[in-house]
């Protein structure tokens, strides 16, 4: 006889669709808490951050390298989804600016991944290329939009302003007063388009 595969409809929302929201609100607070206080922040930390339990944390991601690469990889989808979500005022400028600061958080928590991944090199190196396949291109479109509407320069390639942003990031672990925000918009400044 055939199970019936059909969807229950209505009522609560079923076991699953909780999981996929606690994971999703797991990674949103470990990415925020990673920015904040580090790589190596505690546990208790992020869960008092997602409002959950420190075992919901350990059921969705056991170690800490599954937390840090499960972060990863969603500000990654995030990122490459981001560029068709325009801000309030739908400029392809303040469209670029967003996204590079987003693009800066997303390097905080990448320059933790070799650490937390220790001696998988190769697994490391995987991630790094698919970060900059998947991202490069949505950085070119960005700025070839903004250079477009004549608010920045045109004669910068995306792979070079990527390589900027990450060097100004790198500062980030090392100096405790170091603002790696303020020297991106001291860079993103440098990129308006000269006046007439």
């Amino acid at each position: 006889m055939p199970r019936d595969t059909t969807p229950p409809t209505g009522g609560a929302p079923s076991r699953r669709s909780d999981v996929r929201r606690n994971e999703r609100t797991l990674l949103k607070a470990a990415a925020a808490v990673f920015v904040r206080s580090g790589i190596n922040a505690p546990v208790r930390e992020i869960a008092a951050e997602a409002g959950l339990g420190m075992g919901t944390v350990y059921r969705h991601f056991p170690t800490r390298s599954d937390l840090v690469v499960g972060v990863f990889r969603h500000q990654l989808d995030e990122l490459a989804a981001a560029e068709r979500t325009a801000p309030a005022d739908g400029s392809p400028y303040a469209s670029l600016r967003v996204w590079v600061h987003g693009f800066a958080d997303f390097l905080v928590t990448k320059h933790g991944l070799a650490e937390a991944l220790h001696s998988d090199q190769a697994g490391f190196e995987s991630l790094h290329a698919e970060f900059v396949e998947r991202l490069l291109p949505v950085l070119d479109r960005l700025l070839g939009a903004a250079a477009a509407a004549g608010h920045t320069r045109a004669d910068v390639r995306a792979y070079d302003f990527m390589l900027a942003v990450g060097n100004l990031c790198v500062g980030v672990g090392t100096f405790p007063d170091y603002r790696a925000r303020r020297m991106i918009d001291l860079l993103l400044d440098g990129l308006a388009a000269p006046a007439a």
